[in-house]
């Protein structure tokens, strides 16, 4: 890359981060950090846990974007520097390595402000909440069970990596390998916001390692994700309309793993929609996690009356040829590519390993293109 070429990068750069300043609003930023600060500061912020709870989450999130802005406004200045120095000195021999530096640090520089650029859309209605995720096995036998389970970790590798809290909410595990199911929470402001572009058919193309012959084998599984409303937001639900079941819970290949019937599945009668929960050691807490996304739940169908909205923002997915929005493929060749967005890489292993910052920041500005075109 010309020095040309990486001072024009640097100036289109420098103008979308100004506009993603001009969204930010810095000042207020910093104001509500600070104001944050003093509130969690308070020793008797404690005697309120759920309150206490929603100012340090608030706190973390507003100060990792101001930290993020900040360190990316110095690492532009920094590349402008380099270039300053390399067209000063033009016959050094060095001048042509701090080129060379310059556009290495744009290019990391262009993935942190894509990111950045998409994190100033997530202004939906529900954006804000965190996030259920429900994980389904589609088409394809035991191969997609076990892929059903591959993107379960690469959910919980990512959420590890930005340090989101997670809690596996319920599994449902096959018989053979890997799982028919699995429901995760992930309670982090703008989860809901962030990973709602995942929700849709997934497929994964490889050697099957259950098949003897090695074949080549095609599988689906369903994503589908839900934002975690507060609980002064839930509706009421009769009893008349549900019907409780309570059985042990299990782990992989039917062993129990509790003596006591804790897990709890609700089933909400007039919709027909399960709720299934055995992660916590009391059957009472079972039933309330169950109810809470129940109630989650019941409440986008309740506000948004319209059919394709309901399907936004729950999914229907089948789960089956001509339905998947991402392919992951490992035979014959290496690729995973979002076939909304064209968003593409040859890395697999590290996209099931948790790398799905570029997949969700062209998801998003995928989504709002769509929204402001009004389809």
């Amino acid at each position: 890359m010309t020095a040309l070429e990486v001072s024009e990068q640097i100036t289109r750069l420098r103008r979308v981060f100004n506009d993603i300043l001009q969204v930010s609003d810095l000042a207020r930023l910093r104001s509500t950090v600070q104001k944050l600060e003093q509130q969690a500061a308070d020793p008797e912020l404690w005697q309120n846990q759920e309150r206490a709870q929603q100012i340090t989450s608030e706190l973390s999130r507003c100060k990792t974007k101001l930290e993020k802005l900040n360190f990316v406004a110095a690492r532009l200045d920094d590349a402008v520097v380099s270039l300053e120095l390399a067209a000063e000195h033009e016959t050094a021999p060095d001048s042509a390595q701090l080129v060379t530096e310059a556009a290495t640090e744009l290019q990391e520089l262009e993935q942190l402000i894509g990111e950045l650029e998409a994190q100033t859309l997530l202004n939906g209605k529900y954006d804000e909440y965190p996030a259920v995720m429900t994980i389904r096995a589609g088409a394809g036998g035991v191969d997609a069970a076990d892929f059903a389970e591959m993107l379960q970790r690469m959910y919980l590798r990512y959420a590890e990596k930005k340090g989101y809290l997670t809690r596996i909410m319920d599994v449902s595990y096959a018989e053979e390998a890997g799982i028919k199911s699995c429901t995760i929470e992930f309670d982090e402001p703008y989860a809901f916001g962030t990973l709602s572009v995942e929700s849709g058919t997934h497929r994964l193309v490889r050697m099957s390692p259950f098949n003897s012959a090695g074949k080549r084998q095609t599988s689906f599984a369903a994503v589908e994700v839900i934002p975690l409303l507060p609980e002064a937001s839930t509706v009421e639900i009769p009893d008349s309309e549900i019907r409780v079941d309570v059985y042990r819970s299990s782990g992989p290949g039917g062993q129990s793993v509790n003596t006591t019937d804790s897990a709890v599945r609700i089933t909400h009668l007039p919709t027909g929609i399960v709720v299934a929960m055995q992660n916590e050691k009391s059957q009472l807490q079972n039933r309330a996690a169950a109810l809470r996304v129940l109630q989650s739940r019941l409440l986008i169908l309740q506000r948004e009356a319209e059919a394709a909205k309901k399907k936004e923002l729950a999914g229907e997915i089948t789960a089956a040829w001509g339905d998947q929005m991402r392919s992951y493929v490992l035979a014959p060749y290496q690729m995973v590519k979002d076939l909304r967005t064209q968003h593409e890489v040859n890395t697999p292993q590290a996209v099931f390993d948790g790398a799905l910052d570029g997949f969700l920041a062209a998801g998003i500005r995928w989504r709002s293109l769509r929204q402001n075109a009004g389809v």
